[in-house]
């Protein structure tokens, strides 16, 4: 009887979510409503276990009525932080960022309506409440200026033009893997692909030239916001590290990292009052129908000497690991 009534639950909000428009109403203009009942599955027990939201965030995630968020909820028999991944060989928990909550504490003028589809949580291992929230790529410039922007804050080739990108989602696929493939208007495509390991997150960017010019200057911005990660979110340089192409940050107790690379690195950088990491790439020159290729990782260290991890981790060889359906 019980489960006929949470399927009955089901249906009623899968009507009320109206499954052709996945823009909630104008008092939450960035939330997406799940567009089927898997679908607010999914993402409820993604904000509510493992991003431990509030219903208000929630709404702003979905654009749902609160009342029908806790009904749903209820259903579902959710509980916040219940997400613990104690199997030893495991590797690192990754997930879609929801959206909702953003991801930065400061510089909010500087990331307006941030997009989801280009962000991922990654959980620390020693506290599984707290996570990273890597948007990659947050941008993406090239000869003909500002080719892709992951929020509102500046223009960009296309909003000069008035065309809005549509929205899209990572693939998750059975194996862990995250993927995203987004074709800009003018022939452009990039493809992220991010690979959870037990000692790191290995992540690939491919970038094809569908025009019929060269592609250079592609410089391309990838952030590391630390707002969520217990320990790591004040808001100053002083407890960063940077060594091209490696960017890390220290815990308050000291003997907690967090590591970002992207290779090839042109630039490593933070933003203090996100606060954030950033490992920055540039990708080669691409002439028409070619396609480059950057590499990237990220990585938690548990010690004092960050200058020996970094040399250990090169040693791995990072930037030539192959990725399935990447190579």
């Amino acid at each position: 009887m019980l489960r006929i009534c949470c399927v009955a639950i089901f249906l009623l909000m899968v009507l009320t979510l109206g499954v052709t428009n996945t823009h909630a109403n104008d008092a939450f203009p960035n939330a997406r409503k799940p567009t089927s009942r898997e679908d607010l599955k999914y993402w409820l027990e993604n904000m509510v276990v493992f991003h431990d939201f509030t219903v208000d965030e929630i709404q702003q995630a979905t654009g749902l009525e609160q009342s029908d968020i806790q009904i749903a909820i209820k259903g579902l028999k959710l509980k916040p932080g219940s997400n613990s991944n104690t199997k030893p060989n495991a590797p690192l928990l990754i997930k879609p960022y929801p959206g909702g909550r953003h991801p930065r504490i400061g510089f909010l003028e500087g990331a307006i309506h941030p997009q989801r589809e280009t962000k991922i949580s990654v959980f620390t291992p020693w506290d599984q409440s707290s996570y990273v929230v890597l948007d990659i790529p947050e941008a993406i410039w090239s000869n003909l200026g500002l080719t892709y922007l992951a929020h509102t804050h500046v223009p960009t080739i296309w909003s000069k033009q008035n065309i809005e990108l549509p929205q899209m989602e990572w693939t998750r696929h059975k194996s862990g893997m995250l993927s995203l493939l987004r074709k800009l208007p003018n022939g452009i495509q990039f493809h992220t692909v991010v690979v959870p390991r037990k000692d790191a997150v290995l992540m690939d960017m491919l970038l094809t030239n569908g025009t019929d010019k060269p592609l250079s200057k592609l410089h391309v911005q990838n952030c590391a916001m630390l707002k969520m990660a217990k320990g790591f979110s004040q808001q100053n340089n002083a407890n960063k590290v940077f060594r091209a192409p490696y960017a890390a940050c220290k815990s308050e107790s000291g003997n907690h990292w967090i590591i970002m690379a992207w290779s090839p690195c042109f630039k490593t950088w933070g933003n203090q009052k996100c606060p954030c990491l950033h490992s920055d790439p540039i990708f080669p020159d691409c002439p028409p129908g070619e396609t480059t290729h950057i590499k990237g990782w990220f990585s938690f260290f548990t010690g004092t000497n960050i200058e020996a991890e970094f040399d250990r981790i090169d040693q791995l060889g990072w930037q030539k690991i192959p990725m399935k359906g990447v190579e």
